[in-house]
């Protein structure tokens, strides 16, 4: 009824000539002394054909607006959606979002190309950094001092941010690289420790790994790299004490630490894109980490948990330490 209604008032004035028309054939009529019979029957034509007309042009009209409701809800646009509607103003409208919608595609290509461009040149930097810092490493191995091994320590640093970045561009490809196939958990966590002994060592933390023989189809390189995020938020925040690795029966890896623990406020907002919470505006200030809390350590976790379509939570305590739970069997929709 409110369509009708608003399609009443745009053909306000053609229906209003219609009628002054119609009452203008009327007066001729009556002044010529036509006889009754056949002004009546010349009014009932004219209002007849009329109404078929008015009605014709409002069934037209519905269609297309039911089929630009369609296009709104959708967000879908088709260029002939508008080639036939009605009127000079309707189809300058029409050339109007043609021309805005070939504007939009253009700059969709844009950025797309830009995009494409960006990645490819990211990729390829962290590819290359990577063969220099192979080099400083092998040089630092060379001899066993507190300054190399401190130098070692920075390096080993500088490659998780670089594989950061490099798990930043391609988790934001809409086709990742994903591979699954059966993988022992076990041999994944033992081989991201062997990694992160170094910097146990260098820290001064204890370390305890309650290992266990647990297969599990996943992407071993991806559980990879979301375990070695995790024990790097681990030593990152942990002054004393140490660091816990524990693989359960039912295929859950739990990383718990000593360390300075997340506020209650902060916990639901960890996995946020950017965020780094009062702790991590600590860390930054005081540089005890050698850096600046980025806050994409963790929002990497939550990405790569719902590429491989896993459980992720943690709990946490101020001054007690934190625990995160990759729950590899049980379908990622905590952090949806």
């Amino acid at each position: 009824m409110r369509f009708f209604v608003e399609f009443l008032k745009e053909r306000f004035y053609p229906i209003v000539w219609g009628l002054v028309a119609l009452a203008i054939g009327i007066l001729v009529f009556w002044l010529h002394n036509i006889e009754p019979e056949a002004l009546i029957y010349t009014v009932m034509l004219c209002f007849a054909a009329g109404v078929l007309l008015v009605a014709t042009d409002f069934i037209r009209e519905l269609r297309h607006h039911r089929a630009r409701l369609r296009s709104i809800r959708t967000a879908a646009y088709e260029v002939g959606d508008l080639r036939d509607e009605y009127g000079v103003a309707a189809t300058d409208y029409a050339e109007l979002v043609h021309a805005l919608w070939k504007r939009i595609e253009d700059l969709q290509m844009q950025m797309f190309t830009e995009r494409r461009e960006a990645k490819d040149y990211y990729t390829t930097w962290v590819h290359q950094i990577k063969t220099p810092l192979s080099v400083m490493q092998m040089l630092v191995k060379s001899e066993d001092t507190e300054l190399s091994r401190a130098v070692a320590a920075e390096l080993f640093r500088t490659e998780q941010y670089v594989d950061m970045a490099l798990g930043y561009i391609r988790l934001g490809e809409e086709a990742s690289d994903l591979a699954f196939r059966e993988c022992d958990l076990d041999e994944l966590i033992r081989a991201s420790v062997r990694r992160y002994a170094p910097q146990f060592i260098a820290r001064k933390l204890s370390f305890s790994y309650e290992p266990n023989s647990v297969k599990v189809v996943t992407d071993g390189k991806w559980f990879t790299f979301l375990l070695e995020q995790l024990l790097s938020n681990a030593v990152k925040y942990t002054y004393e004490g140490g660091v816990t690795v524990k693989l359960t029966d039912d295929a859950k890896v739990i990383v718990s630490d000593t360390g300075i623990g997340i506020a209650p406020e902060d916990v639901p907002r960890v996995f946020e894109k950017g965020f780094t919470g009062f702790n991590g505006r600590r860390v930054s200030d005081t540089g005890t980490d050698g850096g600046r809390a980025t806050g994409l350590g963790l929002y990497l976790c939550k990405k790569t948990a719902h590429k491989l379509n896993v459980g992720l939570s943690v709990e946490s305590e101020v001054g007690k330490g934190t625990t995160f739970t990759v729950d590899m069997k049980k379908e990622q929709t905590l952090l949806d």
